[in-house]
């Protein structure tokens, strides 16, 4: 029995020690004390304004967004109400509506005035229907759009500039206009376009001159007559026959002198630029110079002496275009190039007096122009005639006496006979290739081979170049088997 009292007289000085530690645990730290739901405060860090750091939150005009809050809603502060509203549907619930383009804030406050959630609200327009126009059409790009205030920016990257073309005309279409598209696409592997022009030319000429001037002097008593007929020839416009002149004298008094030429000429002409632009650029080639020509006379008030004043004329070869790479593999050209060359066909001579007994003259030449310009599609290595001309032009005078030109034999005594005939064939053919570069020691110059001559070659040989390259140097044997030529994909 004493034993079994022992042991209860334990048990209970164990309880009240325990109850006891529980007691003063609880007393010295309060943490430890049980917390209650509806006392629940979360602590949110700091903002440098002294607010919960906001959630960014971006909306399309007239779209909407569901919140589910932690807490029961007391209050909302919306900082612009025509932009962005909130309504609240229960306690832990609110919808947040886009009602035009700008940012606010919406913060909600729970019913003891703490801060539940802080939201920045930008309103954008609604672009999911441009995303969706985008990817139907341009299915292989990789092309964002975002708003911009009242506009909209494109990033990303396409395969050719026709892509990002299509890409910004159809946002300029769904935005309202291309002022409010920011086009910042990048092409990927922009590609190089060598544009290769062939003009060629062939221009034939035949100019015959035929006639038979007479002169005579005849006596009747104390009369004498002169008879003089020289016959011009109005055709091509100037005589070719003087000094091819064959005279014979009738007796006398009567004089004969036949004049005749005949002249036929072959005009080639033969322009092959060569140009090499990157696709959506343009480039320009000229080669060629100026020659001056009379622009009026400056006179000094002072001295009264004039002056001649000169401008210049551009001539030569020209090639201006701009390639575009399409998706199929065509090639989209804007093109322009020309041909001009000097010429003494409708030239002018300018006299000025420079004393009583001398006479200054200028000749001024003409140019003789072919110019061709358009916009064309050719796949890489096609070639296409872009610009051609046929032209023959024949003319033909007969100037003689009246009455007497109309007799059938003895009429071309009377009479002279000019025939032009010129007729010109041109052709413009254009050939584009999408090219790579290439290793120099690949690449053939116009100078390679070429030395220049000594000096005993030049004097005792009169050699003006070594024709076999710079001594010691071998050429490597060039045996072409196969595809060669321009680098193409």
């Amino acid at each position: 029995m004493k034993c079994r009292a022992d042991l209860t007289t334990m048990r209970t000085s164990l309880v009240r020690a325990l109850s006891f530690s529980a007691a003063l645990a609880l007393v010295l730290n309060p943490a430890l004390t049980p917390v209650v739901a509806a006392d629940y405060r979360p602590v949110a860090p700091a903002a440098a304004d002294g607010q919960m750091n906001a959630r960014f939150l971006s909306l399309g005009v007239g779209k909407s967004i569901v919140i589910d809050l932690p807490r029961d809603i007391k209050d909302v502060l919306v900082a612009d109400p025509k932009i962005a509203n909130a309504v609240v549907r229960s306690a832990q619930r609110a919808y947040i509506i886009g009602a035009s383009v700008g940012q606010t804030n919406i913060v909600f406050f729970d019913s003891a005035g703490q801060q539940i959630a802080a939201y920045d609200i930008a309103v954008k327009r609604d672009l999911n229907g441009v995303r969706a126009a985008l990817k139907q059409v341009l299915p292989n790009s990789d092309i964002q759009i975002d708003g911009l205030g009242e506009g909209v920016v494109l990033t990303g990257s396409v395969a050719s500039p026709m892509e990002a073309q299509q890409a910004n005309e159809l946002a300029a279409r769904l935005a309202g206009g291309a002022d409010k598209v920011v086009n910042s696409i990048v092409v990927r592997g922009r590609d190089q376009v060598m544009l290769k022009v062939t003009v060629a030319e062939v221009q034939r000429n035949i100019v015959k001159q035929l006639g038979i001037d007479l002169s005579a002097n005849l006596n009747y008593g104390t009369s004498v007559v002169s008879f003089t007929n020289s016959n011009p020839f109005t055709a091509l416009g100037r005589n070719l026959v003087d000094g091819n002149n064959l005279t014979t004298k009738f007796g006398t008094s009567v004089q004969a002198t036949l004049r005749a030429m005949e002249t036929a000429g072959v005009i080639r002409t033969l322009a092959e630029p060569n140009l090499t632009a990157i696709s959506g650029e343009s480039a320009t080639f000229i080669a060629g110079g100026e020659f001056p020509v009379p622009a009026g006379y400056a006179c000094d008030p002072t001295t009264h002496v004039c002056t001649t004043q000169i401008s210049f004329k551009k001539f030569g070869i020209s090639l201006n275009f701009t390639p575009v790479v399409l998706t199929e593999g065509k090639i989209s050209l804007r093109v322009m190039t020309e041909v001009s060359e000097l010429s003494n066909e409708n030239s002018i001579t300018l006299s000025q007096a420079v004393t009583s007994t001398s006479v200054n003259s200028l000749t001024v030449p003409s140019i003789r122009t072919r110019r061709a310009e358009t916009s064309l599609e050719i796949p890489s290595g096609g070639a296409m005639a872009m610009a051609g001309l046929i032209q023959q032009q024949t003319k033909q005078a007969v100037s003689g006496l009246p009455g007497l030109m109309q007799l059938p034999v003895l009429g071309t005594l009377f009479r002279s006979r000019d025939f032009v005939n010129n007729a010109t064939e041109l052709v413009v053919i254009v050939t584009p290739y999408v090219v790579r570069a290439t290793a120099p020691k690949d690449l053939s110059r116009p100078d390679d081979g070429f030395a220049a001559p000594a000096d005993p070659q030049a004097e005792l040989i009169g050699n003006i170049n070594r024709i076999y390259g710079v001594p010691g140097r071998t050429e490597p044997a060039r045996n072409y088997r196969g595809t060669y030529g321009f680098i193409t994909d």
